[in-house]
Formats: structure tokens, C-alpha cells, sequence
């Protein structure tokens, strides 16, 4: 998930791909404590046909449900009997089927009690998981216990995408992330809409992908991709992309080089937006904000930093990032975003509060 790095109180300019960040901040940003009863948020998503409804994922091993500021006494799901929590390892990721209202199918990942990378799928009764209904989907031995990646959505494609980190350690030890034959450092797809799919790899290259997203309105795929030890990185790929794609790690660290070697398979694409470690340690990558709670928001994708808290925005235009700006509010521990059903967005603390993103 993410390095725990002490970084200094006061933080030096951002420094990236696009220079010259205005410093601008939204006005009237706020943010504002939703009750959750999780230990640890790492996540929070909505499910189709329930547009009051929150799931949080607790990363201790729970989902629970808030609606109209209360929450349910009764976990929507428990897997803490099935996982290892701590660290960066627990329960990672949770996505519903778009096809949920019907189904009753949601998939969650989670790093396993034997040190696994797994991604299961579960059915509802419409308020609680089955816990018999689960069904193994992904499993994948890790070597190190870190970089677990372990987000879930599904793409404009239909497909649910998953992400894994290069197996852990440092500078990627077994050359994982440029090797074709093994799923880590990998982007994964599985079309869950066809019996007998297996998974595929739709992206290499990646060191640590904290966290990805779609844009709900364009399409467009973002991710934060954890650097080593001098660079973090925004990487954006615009809908329609069908070839194969190789991210650099860890030929590159972002623009730089890190590894003398050959670049595996697929097109290179390298970050539209880095940071180096002057300003934080550990990218947690956002969401292109389509809510309506905050207009000067709108179109532009946020991000920020675990280490120093710091949120930041952007807008592409012409595939460049423009208009960097650090925007005024601040989360200690960023450990994640999420997007409500409405394209609100929240923030996560990791051993602390969550926050949903307010304007006024």
C-alpha cells in the first residue's frame, strides 16, 4: 500500500513533469467528518440503485454501511477470519457488479491469511454478503508482503480491473514488473460477464498502483503509482486505449532512468504529472471530480500525498497536466480517495477519520 516515511513539517515547491503550479487553492474547501465505526478506512464506494447508501471497507477485514449519517450495527461483510491486516496488507479494494440490482455480485480484494493477493467474489441478499457465495477469482502468492496494489473497478469497457504492485521489497528484486509471465506490477482485467474468462494483462510496468480510478464521466484511466525512493508519479491513459501499455517500472522512475536494462513489451507511457520527495513520499492517487456539491472543481483530477497530506489538482489539456494547484484543505496520512454515488468525493486517514470533500 503505502511507505510510512517521516518527511519534514514545512514542504518545499512542488516540483514536476509541468512546471510552473499556480498556487492557486479552491475557495471555501472544506472538509467534512462522516461517521464510519472503521478502524482504518481504506476504501468507500456506492452500489448501483442505492444512491443514499455508503460501503466503507474497514482494512482490518469489515465493510460497513452508512446511510443518512448513521451506520449499521451489523457489518455488510466480514472476511477477518480470511485475511492478514496490518502493514500494508488487509482488505484492499471493493467494487459492485454494474450490474448489482439484479445480480446481488460485489468483489472485494483482500491480501489473504497465507499471504496471498486474492480477489473474491461474493453475492448480497440485498443487505448482507453470503459468506458461502464466495468464490476465488485471483490468487496470487506474495513474495515480500508489500506493494499489494489491491484496488477493483470496473471500466467503461464492463470489465473489473484490478492492480497488484511489483511483489514488494526494493527496485523490484526478480525483475516481476517487466516480466510478461507473472502478474505482478501488472494492470489485470477480467470480463466477470463471460463464463470461463480468465484474466488479462492490460498494462505493465507499475511499481505500486495506490490508487487508480475511471473517470465516471470520460472514461479516462488515472493512476497513482508509489515511487522508490525519489519520484511519484500521476500516469493518465485516455479511454478507447486497446494496446497494451508499459508503465517504465523499474526501467524508469517516473522520467528517470532507474535500471539499465530492455524495456519489456507494449508502448511506453510515462507520467503526465511527478513529484519528487522534497514534498512527500507516497502518492495517493484521486478521481477527476463530476460532483456537484463543488463547481470549481469540476473536470479537474485530485491527488495527493500519504506522507505530508498534502492535496493537490490538476487539468489535462491536450494530454498535458495544466494548472497544478495545492489546494487548501489537508489530510494527515492520506491513505485514499473515494467516490460517493453522486461523484462526491472522500478522503480517507489511515488510523483516522473520513472525510467527504465540501464546498461553502
Amino acid at each position: 500500500m503505502l511507505r510510512r516515511l517521516a518527511v519534514a513539517a514545512a514542504l518545499l515547491a512542488f516540483v514536476g513533469v509541468t512546471l510552473g503550479a499556480s498556487g492557486q487553492t479552491t475557495p471555501s474547501l472544506r472538509l467534512v467528518e462522516v461517521p464510519s465505526k472503521a478502524a482504518n478506512a481504506v476504501f468507500l464506494t456506492g452500489a448501483p440503485g442505492e444512491p443514499k447508501r455508503l460501503y466503507v471497507a474497514d482494512k482490518v477485514g469489515l465493510v460497513r454501511v452508512t446511510e443518512r449519517g448513521k451506520v449499521r450495527a451489523k457489518p455488510f461483510l466480514d472476511v477477518r477470519a480470511s485475511i492478514t491486516a496490518g502493514g500494508e496488507q488487509g482488505l484492499l479494494g471493493l467494487a459492485f457488479d454494474p450490474r448489482y440490482a439484479r445480480n446481488r455480485l460485489f468483489y472485494v480484494a483482500y491480501t489473504s491469511s497465507g499471504g496471498a493477493n486474492v480477489v473474491a467474489r461474493f453475492r448480497s441478499n440485498g443487505t448482507v454478503a453470503i459468506p458461502s457465495s464466495r468464490k476465488i477469482l485471483l490468487s496470487e502468492q506474495d513474495p515480500y508482503g508489500n506493494h499489494n496494489g489491491g484496488n477493483l473497478a470496473f471500466g467503461p469497457d464492463g470489465r473489473l480491473y484490478t492492480s497488484i504492485g511489483d511483489g514488494g521489497s526494493g527496485g523490484d528484486p526478480e525483475n516481476r514488473s517487466q516480466n510478461m509471465s507473472s502478474r505482478f506490477g501488472k494492470l489485470l482485467r477480467l470480463d466477470v460477464r463471460r463464463t470461463g474468462a480468465t484474466w488479462e494483462i492490460a498494462a505493465l510496468g507499475l511499481r505500486n498502483p495506490w490508487r487508480f480510478s475511471f473517470d465516471r464521466s470520460a472514461g479516462d484511466l488515472w493512476i497513482g503509482d508509489v515511487g522508490q525512493g525519489e519520484i511519484e508519479e500521476i500516469d493518465y491513459v485516455k479511454r478507447g486505449t486497446t494496446e497494451l501499455l508499459n508503465f517504465g517500472w523499474d526501467v524508469y522512475e517516473g522520467t528517470r532512468s532507474f535500471e539499465d536494462k530492455p524495456l519489456g513489451p507494449g508502448k511506453l507511457v510515462q507520467p503526465v504529472y511527478e513529484y519528487r520527495h522534497d514534498v512527500g513520499c507516497s502518492v495517493t492517487g484521486g478521481y477527476v471530480y463530476r460532483g456537484k456539491a463543488i463547481p470549481q472543481l469540476a473536470g479537474r483530477y485530485l491527488f495527493g500525498d500519504y506522507c505530508a497530506g498534502t492535496i493537490w489538482s490538476l487539468k489535462l489539456v491536450n494530454g498535458k497536466a495544466t494548472d497544478i494547484r495545492t489546494e487548501v484543505v489537508r489530510v494527515p496520512s492520506l491513505s485514499s480517495f473515494a467516490e460517493g454515488p453522486g461523484g462526491e468525493l472522500y478522503l480517507m486517514s489511515d488510523n483516522g477519520p473520513l472525510y467527504r470533500l465540501a464546498g461553502g
